[in-house]
């Protein structure tokens, strides 16, 4: 990250700040929520970090690539700026809250992720030069986000914090917490504020959808969903990350008489070996994997599945590996996301046998994640193609200058994380809801003109 610092601290106005977001969705929630909160609280929120007095760096503390990110972010701002106030926030200040300030000792304060609407209560004192390191309790509850990382259009709702799930590779439980859902009508009263806001695509996020409301008795995202299909109007609902050993099926009904809740499916299935899957503290197998896959498939034609695939963990073996390639040519997953093994002090999987041989053979795991992405390279333009010559709706989300096009998505892809559509059109804007029909794909991105033209139009 190169920045510049072009304005001197005398010239700033008072109470001003700006929000550097790393990480996922939630985190993103999270930061819209701390924007929120401090504007309430009477600062000014700046666009730009030349403007403003307090720089929060919402960090990331997943695994160990996004811890490096996160401190390289807060050096950079520290060199960048260095007459301003660097707060972190987020999960990588949570993880490590009083040992983050001798860690980076140039920092001026350490707040956590339970709780982002609490931050008002804590940056006066990171001005007046106390350095506080803030964990407050978790709260769900804040106010209303008006202002959103997301193209104009699309939004996260975070339904849910933490996660009961409990794989031995992941880091999240310790950073997040037991599982908590946020009341039903809170979360549909959100909903409602963003469509009444011009929102168009609503994602829900959480750790795990499926076990919204297992603590607080029963599992509700069935109870959500027929809520939210309730509501009158012209949306999209996008559902993110469901963990596949416990799968609600009794949500494909509601998803089958309500086309606004998008045939889109995000499941981490992590890997394609018994034996490694076990490990890693999940229940499934290749099999009961593709048995889940195919019935969505038969249900959903037009329906996509993205995933999350893991390699280098622990007594991954040659032939285990030789499975999980098996299991992806099977699978014909539309989306896969790969990562390699980070070994997190705190989870189980970090005293595993061959663990740290695991992170020594980084060279290894590299190569075979490359393998992998080369593999789901070939698979994704394939599943891509079906999408050409068809009429699909579109969110716009962007023109792109200087040219007759803009990059937009259909209902296969999620913002940010899957390809685009490049539409040739004129006089769109950002949020526009469109019918164009797919003319053709380039690599995993697709192309198509707006469903009124001709193929040759512009």
């Amino acid at each position: 990250m190169m920045m510049e610092n072009t304005t001197s601290s005398s010239s700033l106005s008072s109470k001003t700040f700006y929000v550097e977001n790393l990480g996922c969705s939630k985190n993103q929630v999270d930061a819209e929520t701390i924007i929120a909160a401090l504007k309430a609280a009477g600062w000014e929120y700046c666009d730009s970090p030349d403007r403003a007095e307090l720089l929060i760096v919402n960090t990331c503390g997943f695994i160990q690539s996004a811890k490096e990110e996160s401190i390289q972010t807060i050096f950079d701002y520290r060199k960048a700026f260095p007459d301003r106030k660097v707060l972190a926030a987020g999960c990588f200040a949570q993880r490590y809250n009083d040992e983050l300030l001798k860690m980076i000792p140039e920092l001026d304060g350490v707040f956590g992720n339970r709780a982002p609407a609490k931050i008002a209560g804590m940056v006066q004192g990171v001005l007046s030069g106390d350095k506080p390191v803030y964990m407050p309790e978790a709260d769900l509850s804040g106010p209303k986000r008006e202002d959103f990382f997301n193209f104009k259009g699309s939004a996260f709702v975070k339904i849910s914090e933490g996660c009961n799930n409990r794989c031995k590779f992941c880091a999240i439980p310790l950073i997040k917490g037991d599982l908590q859902s946020r009341d039903m009508e809170d979360v549909l009263e959100e909903i409602k504020d963003l469509l009444n806001k011009g929102i168009f695509e609503i994602n829900l996020v959480a750790q795990d959808l499926a076990n919204y409301g297992l603590d607080k008795g029963k599992r509700q995202l069935k109870d959500l969903l027929e809520a939210i299909s309730s509501m009158r109007g012209n949306f999209w609902l996008r559902l993110l990350y469901i963990h596949p050993d416990h799968f609600p099926m009794e949500i494909l009904p509601i998803m089958k008489s309500d086309p606004r809740i998008l045939p889109y499916f995000d499941i981490p299935f992590q890997h394609g070996d018994k034996r490694v899957l076990a490990k890693m503290g999940r229940k499934g197998d290749r099999e009961s994997y593709l048995n889940l896959i195919n019935t969505l498939r038969s249900e959903f034609p037009q329906g996509v599945i993205r995933s999350s695939i893991m390699t280098g963990f622990p007594g991954e073996s040659k032939e285990s590996f030789a499975e999980l390639k098996r299991f992806m040519e099977e699978a014909r997953l539309d989306w896969v996301g790969f990562f390699l093994y980070s070994r997190e002090e705190g989870t189980e999987a970090y005293n595993y046998r061959g663990s740290l041989a695991t992170k020594l053979s980084a060279g290894k795991s590299s190569r075979q994640k490359s393998e992998l992405e080369d593999l789901q390279q070939i698979i994704t333009e394939e599943q891509m193609d079906r999408f050409v010559g068809q009429e699909l709706t579109l969110i716009v989300e962007e023109k792109v200058e200087g040219e007759s096009l803009y990059l937009s998505r259909s209902h296969f892809q999620a913002p940010e994380v899957d390809g685009l559509v490049v539409l040739r059109a004129q006089g769109l804007d950002a949020g526009n809801v469109v019918r164009a029909r797919i003319i053709k794909r380039n690599g995993v991105d697709l192309e198509a003109v707006l469903a009124d033209l001709p193929e040759n139009g512009s």
